[in-house]
């Protein structure tokens, strides 16, 4: 049996939608361990003059807790 914590993160970027999904992945994958799943919960953008400046996504990643045994 397996449990898991499901917890939020926002990730963003310049680029893309899909590089600021990797940029909150790759960051909370240095400091937490066994992610399994992201899920993007909301995107979106800002935006300055009429023109997107950046791209957020808001993610759902769910890591497995480690056994003690």
């Amino acid at each position: 049996m397996s449990v898991y914590r499901v917890t939020e993160v926002i990730g963003t970027s310049t680029e893309s939608w899909e590089a600021a999904a990797r940029t909150a992945v790759e960051t909370a994958a240095a400091t937490v361990r066994e992610i399994r799943v992201a899920e993007v919960v909301r995107q979106d953008v800002t935006i300055e003059n009429g023109s997107v400046t950046s791209y957020r996504v808001r993610l759902a990643i769910s890591f497995k807790y480690e056994s003690e045994s």
